[in-house]
């Protein structure tokens, strides 16, 4: 059944679809599962992707297909709308399709941004249990992350106030911990400026140490990190105890696993490191797993969902977050390196819109009438902000995967704008295709699917930006220049210092690299549209995910929690007192 956006909201849609959804057991059924590969949860299951991936070792895998972006802008491109599309048009070409998203986060779903559910006839249901919580995972990632420092501010309170024979008495041994050098900060899954810098430990001895604290939104976490790229639950709980929480007084590292606490944490992330099983519309599978923020975190659908996905279907199509110059980068360079696995394809998503503001066009503010050049032809505009998509088809080039641009069409777009972006975009020699399928469903991404099997069937010469054995510095370099576009990297003192020591420690030789950089522009500055130039990436600090295996250059003023802008999504939602039903998300 195909729905008409233009009458109704994605939550009324989702609502009527959500009627006719499969079973927990109709779905083992459909995806020839057994009872216990299949883990119900209300309406929607879990997948014990562990089990079977061991029962599907020796089986054929499907084609591997990535979703990435132009730039971002407050005008959106449309890419979980283009995945969910994508999976819908392979399906109608008669293709077993499925794919993988992230779980959103509610601070941009109860903020700007709203959902991440895809829109129209590409969109995900159950849309309200996605948007608000779906099984647990994230909560699980909040709670496992809270333990942590509940861990941590205990040991450092009982040090205090016990000597070393009274802790041993108690089965403890004194870690020595530096109040001055704790590395995590308190995790909470909303936009909250207030809570990035706090005081805790007032009102006296028995409310333990005053100290500096903060919070990060909890899918900027380590242990989403670690969730994304898990290969299993063993993997999973090794990770995790080897999470640096502080530091001793002598500069060693303090792990969950000196706290004792590493066991508890992998018990509460147990059952998040399972798959969800959600659909498109017209009922094709979709897992969700893993988390958003591809600017401060991993931001990918995760490793398992992924050989989950390639062992059950014949294409499989994963999300990465934001442009290519971070989500594709991080694919790239870290979760294929991770996973062992290359994709066949990428899919570049843009718009006739967002394209005209790299152009230079009008500044939007929410709340307030789109400008005209986005409602009405510019073919100037337009062509002034086609490098910004022809720079992040030349980074997904430069992987050598074969790149496919998707151009969402809205109302307003005309022939000859769609026309201007298909010439330009097929003179660089990659393949062009009109996305419908907010409109029209699969039937609106045929031609997508067509010149994303064609892609699949080309040519594939996918290979790392840099070889891990690589310094640090030098990766960085390399990304800054090849992938960013800039002209060099400048390191502050303090970033500087902490990079060589890690060059020259052995034991982080084969740490990821993981970016911490804006996803509004290309450089580190997020005014800066287009495809800047002349300009350096300053990076001002190095952060340490030593349970990941990740260290993340920190570029430009860029913090882990976001704040609520003025006009958040939470003052439209609500819910029906009769019914229960949730209205309002978008």
């Amino acid at each position: 059944m195909t729905y008409d956006p233009t009458k109704q909201a994605d939550w009324e849609i989702a609502a009527q679809a959500e009627k006719g959804m499969p079973s927990p057991s109709e779905w083992g059924k459909r995806l020839g599962l057994k009872a216990d590969e299949v883990l119900p949860y209300g309406r929607i299951a879990k997948l014990d992707a562990s089990r079977i991936l061991r029962r599907l070792a020796d089986a054929p895998t499907g084609k591997y297909v990535e979703v990435t972006a132009i730039t971002p802008t407050p005008l959106g491109e449309g890419k979980t709308t283009t995945t969910l599309g994508l999976i819908e048009g392979l399906a109608r070409r008669g293709l077993r399709a499925g794919g993988a998203i992230r779980q959103p986060s509610g601070g941009p779903s109860m903020n700007i941004k709203g959902t991440a559910a895809g829109g129209g006839n590409a969109l995900l249901i159950p849309m309200t249990e996605f948007t608000m919580g779906l099984t647990g995972d994230i909560d699980a990632v909040t709670n496992a992350h809270n333990l942590a420092l509940v861990a941590l501010t205990a040991r450092l309170h009982h040090e205090v106030n016990y000597s070393d024979e009274a802790l041993a008495k108690r089965g403890l041994r004194r870690l020595d911990i530096d109040p001055r050098r704790v590395e995590l900060k308190w995790a909470i899954d909303f936009c909250a400026q207030a809570l990035r810098q706090v005081v805790i430990g007032l009102g006296g001895k028995a409310n333990g140490i005053p100290m500096e604290s903060g919070f990060q939104i909890s899918v900027s976490s380590e242990l989403m990190a670690i969730l994304a790229i898990a290969r299993d639950l063993g993997d999973l709980r090794r990770r995790i105890g080897e999470v640096t929480v502080a530091y001793d007084r002598r500069g060693k590292p303090v792990t969950c696993d000196d706290l004792e606490v590493a066991g508890a944490m992998a018990a509460w992330l147990r059952g998040a490191l399972h798959p969800t099983l959600c659909a498109t519309v017209d009922y094709q599978p979709v897992l969700v797993h893993a988390g958003p923020f591809a600017n401060i975190a991993i931001g990918q659908s995760s490793v398992l969902a992924d050989r989950l996905g390639l062992a059950l279907w014949d294409y499989h199509v994963t999300e990465s977050g934001f442009g290519a110059d971070i989500g594709f980068e991080k694919f790239w360079n870290v979760k294929c390196r991770l996973s062992g696995l290359a994709p066949h394809a990428s899919v570049v998503t843009a718009t006739v819109r967002a394209l005209k503001m790299h152009g230079g066009g009008p500044r939007v503010v929410p709340g307030k009438p789109l400008p005209k050049e986005y409602r009405e032809q510019n073919l100037a505009l337009l062509e002034a902000g086609i490098p910004n998509l022809l720079h992040h088809l030349g980074i997904v080039r430069r992987a050598g995967v074969p790149p496919v641009v998707c151009l969402n069409r809205f109302p307003t777009d005309t022939e000859a704008e769609l026309a201007l972006v298909r010439r330009h975009v097929e003179g660089a020699g990659a393949r062009f295709a009109v996305g419908e399928h907010w409109r029209r469903g699969g039937d609106g991404a045929l031609e997508l699917a067509d010149a994303v099997v064609e892609a699949c069937a080309g040519p594939n010469e996918f290979q790392f930006l840099y070889p891990l054995e690589t310094p640090l510095r030098a990766r960085v370099e390399r990304i800054a220049r090849e992938v960013y576009g800039a002209d060099g990297v400048s390191w502050s003192p303090e970033a500087e210092e902490k990079a060589r020591a890690f060059e020259e420690d052995p034991r982080f030789r084969d740490y990821a690299t993981m970016m911490v950089k804006t996803h509004l522009s290309l450089s580190h500055d997020p005014d800066w549209k287009g495809v800047p130039t002349g300009w350096t990436l300053p990076i001002r600090d190095v952060l340490l995910f030593s349970g990941a295996r990740f260290l993340c250059p920190v570029a430009g003023a860029i913090a882990l929690m976001p704040g609520t802008g003025s006009d958040p999504a939470f003052r439209r939602v609500d819910v029906d007192p009769e019914t229960g039903e949730v209205r309002g998300l978008f």
